[in-house]
This record gives structure tokens, C-alpha cells and sequence, in this order.
């Protein structure tokens, strides 16, 4: 999967969500509070960060808030989004700062961290705007990969989860592809597209959604699922 190719994509498309017309003080419900303004602040400064873990091999970088007017938080954005990719078309296996020891430290851990990262988001975007797309059933299995393989563990380690007590199997219906989280055998199983899957792993859908079937314990698998499995 080329994820250079795919964070470019997702980048150029939601800095197109912002027009001289935008409302920055909308709000953006899948993201608590946030207004859309808070919205591409942080995925602006989150670009910046990644800039820095790359170049500078630090982790504290996320530099100054974006302008509060459309036009010029725009610019400002589109200036941060040709900074992260220039910094990520250095080699995939060249050294980087990054958040886990659990993964490779490289350029190549930041091309996948942030597509899914502005993947999300770009779907919280347009969801506040009311044209919300299904995210690329490829794609968002390999998100579900993601937060298995890296947030519900560190969630864990960093004391902001506890280890689940029974396991619960994620079943995407257009990939067909399972993932079982938690130990033995599963108790319940949760199915659906694999976008709707990884959004619901990130809060952004709850499984109680009609998209959604359940088989086995439900109660228990919804359990597992509010985790938190992700920060």
C-alpha cells in the first residue's frame, strides 16, 4: 500500500473542505467540542509534529495555531500538508522519532501513522459538513491492523485501559477479514464494512448502529469495544 501516495490524496482533499465561505466555529460532533477550526488546527500542528520527529528526531514540535480566518488558515494548511510529505518522501527506512518502541522507528512507521491519522479525520470533516464518505474498505482494514497492533496495547501500557477479559472477534463483510481482540475464544462477534468497523474502533460510530450486526454476547463485546482501544 502506498501510504505516501494515499496521505497526499487525503491531504490536498480536506484542505479543499476549506472555502473563504467555511465556518470555522462550526461544530465537529465526532470530536467532542471541536469546532471545525480546532479540526484543522490540530491535523496543521499534527503535520508540523511529524515534520520535526523526522527532521530533527524529536518529539515536541508542533509549532504555532493556525490563523483564525478561512483564507489565511487555508494557506497556513496547505503549507503544513507540502511539509509532511516532503519530510516523508525521504526513505521509508530512514531513522525517525516516534511515540512506540513497539514499531519500527522510521519514515516508513509515519507514512502509515499519518494517512489513517488524516484518513479520520478527513472523515470527521466532512461528516460536520454533512458529506461524509465511506473510507476505502482496503484501507481502513489495514487501520483496523493499526489500532490492534499499536493503540489498544500502548492504551493498555500507558494506564489508560485495562486488558480486556474476554475476546471479542471484529469481522469486516466486504474484506472478509476477522480480527480477535482479547483472550481465548471469542465470546461475541461484531461485523460490518470495515469502514464502519474502524470508525467505531475510533469513536466515531457506536456498534449499537443498524449498519452493524452482533452475534453471541453482545453486552460482553460491547465492553471490548469501549475499551478505550484508542487514545
Amino acid at each position: 500500500m502506498d501510504f505516501l501516495a494515499l496521505l497526499c490524496a487525503k491531504l490536498t482533499t480536506f484542505g479543499e473542505l476549506l472555502t473563504p465561505d467555511t465556518d470555522l466555529d462550526a461544530p465537529v460532533p465526532s470530536c467532542g467540542d471541536w469546532t471545525f477550526y480546532d479540526l484543522v488546527d490540530h491535523v496543521g500542528r499534527g503535520n508540523l509534529w511529524v515534520v520535526t520527529a523526522v527532521t530533527e528526531l524529536r518529539g515536541d514540535g508542533e509549532g504555532e495555531p493556525g490563523p483564525k480566518d478561512p483564507e489565511s488558515l487555508r494557506e497556513w494548511y496547505e503549507t503544513t500538508a507540502d511539509a509532511v510529505v516532503t519530510a516523508l518522501s525521504a526513505d521509508e527506512d530512514q531513522q525517525a522519532w516516534t511515540f512506540t518502541r513497539t514499531m519500527p522507528r522510521t519514515v516508513g512507521f509515519w507514512r502509515r501513522r499519518r494517512a489513517h491519522e488524516t484518513i479520520v479525520h478527513l472523515w470527521d470533516a466532512q461528516n460536520a459538513l454533512g458529506t461524509a464518505e465511506p473510507l476505502d474498505p482496503d484501507l481502513a482494514a489495514d487501520g483496523i491492523d493499526e489500532v490492534f497492533e499499536l493503540f489498544a496495547p500502548r492504551m493498555i501500557h500507558r494506564g489508560l485501559a485495562v486488558e480486556p477479559e474476554v475476546a471479542l472477534r471484529l469481522r469486516a463483510t466486504d474484506t472478509d477479514t476477522t480480527w480477535t481482540y482479547g483472550p481465548d475464544e471469542p465470546v461475541a462477534e461484531l461485523a460490518g464494512a470495515a469502514s464502519d468497523l474502524l470508525l467505531a474502533l475510533w469513536a466515531r460510530k457506536s456498534g449499537a448502529e443498524a449498519e452493524f450486526t452482533w452475534d453471541g454476547d453482545r453486552a460482553a463485546g460491547a465492553r471490548v469495544l469501549a475499551g478505550p482501544l484508542v487514545p
